[in-house]
């Protein structure tokens, strides 16, 4: 039931919702900000004192199968997920690069697989105003 529950996100498919069911029922994650940031999904600062200020990247750290996946799920997103597709070229019109947006899509999505298993509702899109 939670596989289906995952496969009615669009961009979600079944490799991806084994991974995350598999990641998000391991563990009890009191948030979907904590579920991010265990899949590796939040931006790090790169800066070394106060000669090094490079550009935030994500944390990398948690399961890399699982962010492999979702990388392609949040490809896919943008084109069928309304929601995902909003906050895409949102970030991206406010002079983010593609990768970056990218990179908010795939925590999106954690964010919203983690709501559709909390609730055990199927997904209902709701386009971001």
């Amino acid at each position: 039931q939670d596989r289906d529950l995952l496969e009615s996100i669009p961009g979600v498919g079944p490799k991806v919702s084994v991974r995350l069911m598999a990641t998000l029922r391991s563990r009890l994650f009191d948030s979907a900000r904590q579920a991010a940031a265990f899949v590796g999904l939040v931006p790090v600062p790169h800066e070394s004192g106060s000669s090094v200020r490079g550009r935030p990247r994500l944390s990398k750290a948690g399961a890399p199968a699982l962010r492999r996946r979702l990388y392609m799920a949040a490809v896919v997103s943008l084109r069928y997920n309304p929601d995902i597709a909003a906050q895409y070229h949102r970030l991206t019109a406010r002079g983010q690069s593609k990768m970056s947006a990218l990179g908010a899509a795939m925590r999106k999505l954690v964010h919203i697989a983690f709501g559709v298993l909390k609730h055990q509702q199927p997904y209902q899109p709701q386009i971001a105003q």
